[in-house]
């Protein structure tokens, strides 16, 4: 082995990369076709329901995003914002389903909590 590989596999999380960028490109897709499927298939529990399920989604985003790349804070947040504008955007598109802009800031919010979480297992790890 490589004396640079060594190092790299030092870190615990990041022994795992591999395993953290396919759990986020399944996140993603996963994310992404349930956002643009009809709305009946999923029956709201309260009325801003569908607010937690954008914020508990990007929470996951943001946690495998940062775990699976080397990527700063402001980017990582740019980024997954930017994937909610445009899960948005689709949906104007998509039948039976609408656009809120208050979705962005749900996801925002969930991204924020994601990165947290990823420093806390940081941490640990």
């Amino acid at each position: 082995m490589r004396r640079s590989r060594r190092r790299y596999y030092r870190y615990g999380y990041r022994k795992y990369q591999r395993v953290w960028r396919t759990l986020f490109w399944l996140a993603l897709a996963g994310s992404y076709l349930l956002s643009v499927l009809p709305g009946e298939t999923v029956a709201p529990l309260f009325s801003w329901s569908d607010k937690l399920n954008h914020a508990g989604a990007f929470l996951v985003l943001g946690v495998l995003l940062r775990l699976g790349w080397r990527i700063d804070y402001w980017r990582a947040l740019a980024l997954l914002v930017a994937y909610g504008g445009f899960i948005e955007i689709s949906q104007l598109f998509a039948v039976h389903r609408s656009a809120e802009w208050a979705d962005v800031g749900a996801d925002t919010i969930g991204a924020f909590l994601g990165f947290k979480l990823y420093k806390y297992i940081r941490a640990l790890w």
